[in-house]
């Protein structure tokens, strides 16, 4: 009886902890890209677009957002992103999935990943965070 205890809490503690996992993959050094355009979602009603842009600039990027249409002329890569949020007695996020693009031509440069599907999560900024730093580091 006194074993079923210990572990019935470590149970419930590894399952409230949840795990998450970050994963970025590049085709190419990016140290060349400088000047960055975030595409917004008109879906998003977190404004992603304006978290990734403040990492972006933490990142020594000059980075801005907004439409597609609105996209500065020296742009030299476009970041897209997908995020999945999720409803378990607080709004969540569960997956977050970033795509940088060279601007001409428009081919793929990098993506990563963000994926935590338990209700103890990381804060959206803390997972642009991770997943741009993975994508950036040297």
């Amino acid at each position: 009886m006194n074993v079923c205890a210990p572990l019935g809490i470590a149970l419930a503690l590894t399952l409230l902890a949840g795990c998450s996992s970050v994963s970025a993959r590049k085709v190419i050094a990016l140290d060349h890209f400088q000047r960055i355009y975030v595409e917004q979602r008109f879906n998003d009603n977190h404004r992603l677009d304006e978290l990734i842009v403040a990492e972006l600039k933490r990142h020594g990027r000059d980075a801005s957002s907004g439409p597609l249409t609105m996209m500065p002329e020296n742009t030299q890569a476009i970041m897209t992103y997908d995020a999945r949020w999720t409803w378990d007695f607080k709004t969540y996020l569960i997956e977050l999935n970033l795509e940088l693009h060279a601007t001409h031509p428009r081919k793929k440069l990098a993506d990563g990943r963000y994926y935590q599907p338990s209700i103890k999560t990381k804060g959206a900024a803390d997972a642009i965070r991770e997943i741009l730093t993975a994508l950036f580091a040297k």
